[in-house]
């Protein structure tokens, strides 16, 4: 066996988790909720989400072929063995933990942890690095985590080319076209944090619209919890809201703050933004999501590779 087989670096890659079937969706709410049961109320709401999406539950089946093409990047890049993969979901099993424990398990010793999401925040991507290092510390497992991509060269230039052929199915009438970039957002009490968040996605923004050739452009939050407490504005809802006023007729909406196609972009997007947008006389179209993209596939390989540089060596 050489090296590199005897010695692999882990790869834990973590995403947001979802149920795989509506049994499951009473418990994957409540471990959001922080251990409290949604209410009969809530609970109905969000199974009716995913029946109108289909009843499908579509971010488990994106996040697995993630992982398993960021396997074969790496793969291909070093040979079998270098790098093994992991899966680490926040709010469902194989949990954060059980991905560092996994890794363990079988021997690793090393190891680079990166989410799912191109932008840091330390509610988001800091949240998930926070679970993974606790158990890699009891797991006696070295760690170095990618905080950030949010303008990796590939990335722009998928998100680009995706905003462009987006434009396209206006036709003639895309000059007139406003594209709004969206994100999930996040409690106001980050601003107060200094946290890069709103920073990085305008940065991603900015960079994806001068790729794209795109002048009339601007940003919007979406999917906001409902906490009681104030969240990161103006929601998208809001903004179509005032684009009609001002005369806007067509959207493209980017979601450049997600990577796979999921609840928020099938429902909050496609069903509910777009229905909105109908209501005020306005087209809404949606770019194509990067779920397997072989250039965000090239994206995460080279983040690994860089924070792995990082890592102190056995022996």
């Amino acid at each position: 066996m050489n090296e590199t087989a005897q010695n692999p670096t882990g790869v834990l890659v973590m995403s947001y988790g979802t149920p795989v079937g509506f049994d499951q969706v009473e418990a994957y709410y409540t471990h959001i909720r922080h251990g409290r049961p949604p209410s009969p109320e809530q609970l109905a709401d969000l199974i009716e989400r995913y029946r109108k999406i289909g009843g499908v539950f579509p971010l488990r089946e994106h996040t697995n072929r993630q992982v398993a093409a960021l396997q074969r990047e790496l793969d291909e890049r070093t040979g079998r063995g270098r790098y093994i993969c992991y899966q680490g979901l926040k709010h469902a099993s194989p949990f954060i933990e059980d991905g560092v424990a996994q890794m363990a398990q079988d021997g690793i010793r090393r190891a680079v942890g990166i989410v799912l999401a191109p932008h840091d925040s330390a509610m988001s991507v800091g949240s998930y690095i926070k679970r993974a290092e606790a158990e890699a510390a009891r797991q006696g497992v070295r760690m170095a985590f990618v905080r950030e991509y949010h303008l990796h060269p590939e990335l722009i230039a998928a998100l680009a080319d995706r905003v462009r052929r987006a434009l396209e199915r206006f036709g003639d009438r895309r000059g007139e076209v406003l594209v709004l970039f969206t994100a999930h957002s996040l409690p106001e009490k980050i601003l107060t944090w200094n946290d890069p968040y709103p920073d990085q996605l305008l940065a991603t923004s900015r960079a994806v619209a001068e790729a794209a050739g795109v002048d009339r452009w601007g940003f919007s939050w979406q999917s906001a919890g409902q906490t009681g407490e104030p969240w990161l504005g103006p929601d998208l809802l809001e903004s179509l809201e005032e684009a009609g006023k001002e005369g806007v007729r067509e959207v493209l909406v980017a979601p450049v703050g997600f990577v796979s196609d999921h609840l928020e972009v099938l429902y909050d997007i496609d069903i509910e933004a777009k229905s909105f947008a109908e209501e005020k006389g306005m087209r809404l179209e949606r770019i194509e999501m990067l779920n397997d993209d072989p250039r965000f596939m090239r994206v995460l390989a080279d983040s690994v590779q860089a924070a792995e540089e990082g890592l102190p060596h056995d022996g």
